[in-house]
């Protein structure tokens, strides 16, 4: 579990803790603001996090759709993980490997 200390005015005191599946979720939901995109998997959602002290490190695996320009996708996944992340909680991020593992092509495509 990840712990972050606020205090946003001098009479209150407390901390906000950050279960790592909430930030895996905001991470899961930043993806899915992508088109073309999707987690590998339902079961491990293709996403690993590290909390490190520069910031959090994840590793991203993702299905593209075929037809999408595979590095402005990538891109795309970096831009709205640091986004999501550095918006709604105090944490930075900082690297986000995209690993694109599959391709899905329809279902009546000659390739």
């Amino acid at each position: 579990m990840a712990h972050m200390k606020h205090d946003p005015t001098s009479s209150q005191k407390g901390k906000v803790s950050y279960n790592s599946g909430i930030v895996t979720g905001i991470v899961a939901l930043a993806i899915s603001e992508v088109e073309g995109v999707s987690l590998l998997s339902t079961k491990n959602k293709g996403i690993k996090l590290n909390f490190d002290k520069q910031g959090i490190i994840a590793d991203i695996g993702v299905k593209v759709d075929y037809g999408y320009n595979v590095p402005s996708l990538a891109f795309k996944i970096q831009q709205s993980i640091k986004h999501n992340v550095e918006s709604m909680t105090n944490y930075k991020v900082a690297k986000v490997d995209v690993h694109v593992q599959d391709v899905d092509f329809p279902e009546n495509s000659v390739i």
